[in-house]
């Protein structure tokens, strides 16, 4: 095991480190401590900032984004207290869709076949209309389609198929969701 450390390389570029230190340190003097129900403009202009492409998403100020310049997110997005997004290799989320408390999104993972666990990922997506309910972890390169709902505590490490109701761990659908024509 000596040495081991010597074969280590870390996969961020000095840029990436800097900026990740600077917005840790945005994060928590300008976003984390804006009244929850007040300033998601400012939290919104803060990501900007840092170049995340967002649309009209609100973002409780106790969510933890790894890189903004990696999220895409669309209109009337709701993300809720404590959801980390931790978007090494990026996450786009489409329109009118809810994260609810609790939540990781992770895009990323180590090489359990390298003996240095090398970074290894892929981007997440979610589609239009999809609540992802509460506690629920989204591993890495997973789509999640249009008007699919995940259940609370579920793991989603799979695509999940359009129209669905998702539980479990690892997830998969029960059944159809149904929409009232209302």
């Amino acid at each position: 095991m000596k040495g081991r450390n010597q074969d280590f390389q870390n996969p961020h570029s000095l840029g990436n480190k800097i900026g990740r230190l600077v917005w840790g340190w945005v994060w928590v003097l300008l976003f984390r401590f804006t009244p929850p129900r007040l300033f998601g403009g400012w939290r919104r202009f803060l990501l900007k900032l840092f170049g995340a492409k967002i649309g009209s998403t609100w973002l409780h100020p106790t969510v933890r984004v790894w890189a903004p310049w990696m999220l895409k997110a669309g209109d009337h997005v709701f993300i809720d207290r404590n959801v980390y997004l931790y978007n090494v290799y990026g996450i786009e989320i489409a329109d009118r869709v809810v994260v609810s408390f609790d939540s990781t999104l992770c895009t990323a993972s180590h090489d359990t076949r390298d003996p240095t666990f090398g970074l290894t990922g892929a981007p997440i997506k979610i589609g239009n209309d999809v609540w992802v309910a509460a506690d629920v972890f989204v591993g890495p390169g997973v789509t999640i389609n249009d008007r699919a709902v995940v259940g609370a505590r579920s793991s989603v490490f799979a695509d999940l198929p359009a129209g669905k109701i998702c539980v479990g761990t690892p997830a998969k659908p029960i059944r159809d969701r149904e929409i009232d024509a209302g």
